[in-house]
């Protein structure tokens, strides 16, 4: 029998300090309902009951929102604007999330589940800071001349791409909400966003604060849906000039096909990981077992980048994994609304299922189930900090992206055998190392196909620095000035030199 963390109890949960305000769809600056008349269900995770109804959009409703963002884009102030008077704008947008920062995250805890403290000083903090980086940007986007052969000159335009499509995930929704947003309007764009179906409410009451800062109706749209019938419609749409989706690749690769089967327009995807965290025999062990923790364990392991295979040297395998499992026992569990929780409910039933069905195949496959593995109680989706031992790079668990809290632990020998190891997967979006030795660390980070690497830290990202994956794990990157690129097109312009001088 495994060691046991949390208790087999119900969760007790106390009242949301909160409630949904904003629950419609969002189209040409004004909430309206779905034109089917459609709701769906948002629900607590914390004990699945419901927290509203919101309105469900679909094909037509996305048609609606395709012609108020073509109007905005084409003939509305917004993209004619000064990049000075964009960003403006957008530094008010921050400072009115700011000024919302406890409504939107008790209303992120209570659609998403993760404890209210770490949506407060992070996810809204840090929508607040991608915005005020990207309203920065917004008066600096600009071209550049050059000097050709014979008597012409030539000089580039970065354009707005024009109305621009985003489908956004479950685990960071007004993160998201922000990294996508801000970018494209920042250049010029017109947006109509998707949020989760399973998150919808930051997005809706963002999309409210837009109207007081003066976004003009069409530039920024959300419509809540599924992915089915409203991502299908955005991604498949002809009136949208560029596709941004964040989620899994299953999903990307319909995208992809979808895009390409209407306008060809282009498409950015951040995808899926499987991201490897390599500690080294020198490295200091108390930093490794806090860093990997905190890698596959933060925000109940729904991490694109999570860590969640933990390779071990094998001369410190044991001592790791001893202190690994007391510090899992550690972990408090329970009402995220509570102080001191670190780890709430996962996001919903599915994910709960999914998750417990992989944790079974670890156990039928043979890998050491060291603590954890359990459901807390019956009542919402509570799930065990988890740890398997001796798992083999073969195992289901092995490969395949879980999104929950579990770890794999793996033995390694030599460096060559973990960059080979490491390097085996699909994914290419996160990877970490932990050593004392510079020259192994700089070695790996050359090594390793992936998009980031983190040495002797973990989960540090910045809206400066860029972010994606190789492989299977994306196309594009979103943050900093890489971002930009998505979201502009470039016209070469030429102009005949006459009588000049330095021909």
């Amino acid at each position: 029998m495994a060691p046991s963390v949390g208790t087999s109890a119900d969760v007790e949960v106390e009242a949301a300090p909160v409630s949904a305000k904003y629950t419609k769809l969002f189209i040409d600056g004004q909430f309206v309902d779905a034109l089917s008349g459609k709701t769906f269900d948002t629900l607590d995770p914390r004990n699945g009951e419901l927290i509203a109804k919101v309105a469900e959009a679909d094909k037509e409703d996305v048609d609606l929102a395709v012609q108020a963002a073509r109007k905005a884009f084409d003939e509305g102030p917004w993209p004619r604007l000064s990049g000075y008077e964009r960003g403006r704008i957008l530094f008010k947008y921050a400072d009115i999330l700011e000024q919302h920062a406890d409504e939107l995250a008790a209303l992120e805890t209570l659609d998403n589940g993760k404890p209210v403290q770490y949506a407060r000083q992070l996810d809204v903090a840090g929508a607040v800071r991608i915005m005020r980086i990207f309203a920065g940007y917004a008066d600096k986007i600009s071209g550049r001349s050059v000097k050709m052969d014979g008597s012409y000159q030539g000089y580039t335009l970065h354009e707005p791409i024009g109305v621009v499509g985003q489908i956004i995930p479950w685990n960071f929704p007004l993160v998201m909400f922000a990294t996508k947003v801000s970018p494209a309007l920042a250049c010029g764009n017109t947006v109509i966003l998707k949020p989760a179906e399973q998150t919808p409410l930051t997005a809706l009451y963002a999309a409210h604060l837009a109207t007081e800062v003066g976004l003009p109706p069409g530039v920024l749209n959300v419509l809540p849906g599924f992915g089915p019938t409203a991502g299908a419609a955005i991604a498949s749409h002809i009136g949208i000039d560029k596709v941004s989706f964040t989620g899994s690749t299953e999903v990307g690769r319909k995208i992809m096909i979808a895009a390409a089967n209407s306008n060809l327009k282009p498409v950015t995807l951040e995808l899926g990981g499987k991201s490897p965290l390599i500690i080294l025999d020198d490295a200091d062990l108390d930093l490794a077992v806090q860093l990997s923790y905190m890698a596959i364990f933060f925000n109940q392991g729904q991490v694109c980048c999570a860590g969640s295979r933990i390779f071990v040297q094998e001369g410190i395998y044991d001592a790791f994994l001893k202190k690994s499992i007391e510090l899992a026992k550690q972990r408090v569990i329970g009402d995220p609304f509570k102080g001191g929780v670190e780890h709430g409910p996962l996001v919903d039933q599915l994910q709960l299922k999914t998750v417990m069905g992989y944790i079974e195949s670890g156990k039928e496959e043979g890998a050491n189930l060291v603590i954890g593995g359990n459901q807390i109680g019956s009542k919402g989706y509570y799930v065990e900090p988890t740890i398997f031992a001796d798992v083999q790079d073969n195992m289901k668990i092995a490969k395949e992206e879980i999104f929950g809290p579990v770890m794999s632990v793996f033995k390694f020998k030599s460096v060559e055998e973990i960059i080979q190891r490491a390097n085996n997967t699909n994914y290419g979006l996160a990877a970490g190392i932990v050593t004392k030795n510079i020259d192994l660390a700089n070695r790996f980070s050359r090594s390793i196909r992936a998009g980031i690497i983190w040495i002797n830290c973990y989960h540090i990202v910045d809206p400066s620095l860029p972010f994606g994956g190789y492989k299977m794990s994306g196309i594009g990157r979103e943050n900093g000035e890489y971002v930009l690129q998505n979201y502009l097109q470039v016209k070469a312009v030429v102009t005949p030199l006459y009588d000049s001088p330095w021909l």
